[in-house]
């Protein structure tokens, strides 16, 4: 019998071989796009989607509390309403982003600014109708941003981890807001100026806090290079 060539055998197994390189490199490319595509994808998850919502009631927020003249109850009840909406949604789209891993780099970003948003035009338009004092809002919003801006500062050291009063914090200005936001008389006027006493407490209180925390974040994330130095030069 004649046996088959060398060359044949190695060209055909060779053949097989780059025929298997093609299908894996086939394959690995087509792993690479797919994922590609569900990462594409993942910015579209429902935790976004509640941050949308909540940036797109930004504006239908201050039309409906400036409809009218600003001082309409019924107006004022539908941007109450717009507004609790996106409170609740920030309660959840976080949670939601933690518990079922959607979190995305579109979320980090477009979450806090959400949250800031619907929480400044509600104070400013409080503010322009004379309802709330410029200074609440000034002390709110400086303290906002100003922690915002801390975060970044320090974050080549660590993150600021948010704090049980933070939360607290965020909870009774979003109540306060809220209260002052419907047209309330009587007893319920009264509380309200209460409790919006509490949130301006609150903010500032835990403003203080994080400040501390980013000095002992700062010292401790420089002192630990130092000793990193140290080391490589010994």
């Amino acid at each position: 019998m004649t046996g088959v060539p060398a060359s044949a055998a190695g060209g055909s197994s060779g053949a097989r071989r780059t025929g298997g390189s093609t299908e894996g490199g086939a394959a690995g490319r087509g792993g690479k796009i797919a994922a590609a595509a569900v990462n594409q994808a993942s910015v579209w998850n429902v935790a976004n989607l509640l941050t949308m919502l909540r940036l797109l009631l930004v504006p239908a927020f201050v039309a409906l509390m400036l409809g009218n003249g600003g001082y309409d109850p019924a107006w004022r009840s539908f941007a109450w309403a717009a507004f609790a909406i996106a409170m609740i949604t920030d309660l959840f789209d976080g949670h939601l982003a933690r518990t079922y891993n959607l979190v995305t780099d579109f979320g980090k970003i477009a979450d806090p600014i959400a949250d800031k948003t619907i929480m400044g035009a509600a104070l400013i338009c409080l503010s322009s109708l004379g309802d709330l004092p410029w200074w609440v809002t000034a002390v709110i919003l400086g303290r906002e941003l100003g922690i915002t801006v801390l975060r970044f500062v320090v974050i080549r050291y660590g993150v600021i981890p948010a704090s049980r009063g933070g939360k607290l914090k965020t909870l009774t200005q979003g109540v306060a807001v809220g209260m002052y936001v419907l047209a309330l008389t009587g007893p319920l006027a009264t509380l309200r100026f209460w409790v919006m006493a509490a949130a301006v407490v609150l903010t500032v209180a835990t403003g203080l806090d994080y400040v501390k925390q980013a000095i002992v974040l700062r010292r401790r994330g420089i002192a630990e290079r130092r000793a990193a130095l140290k080391e490589t030069e010994v």
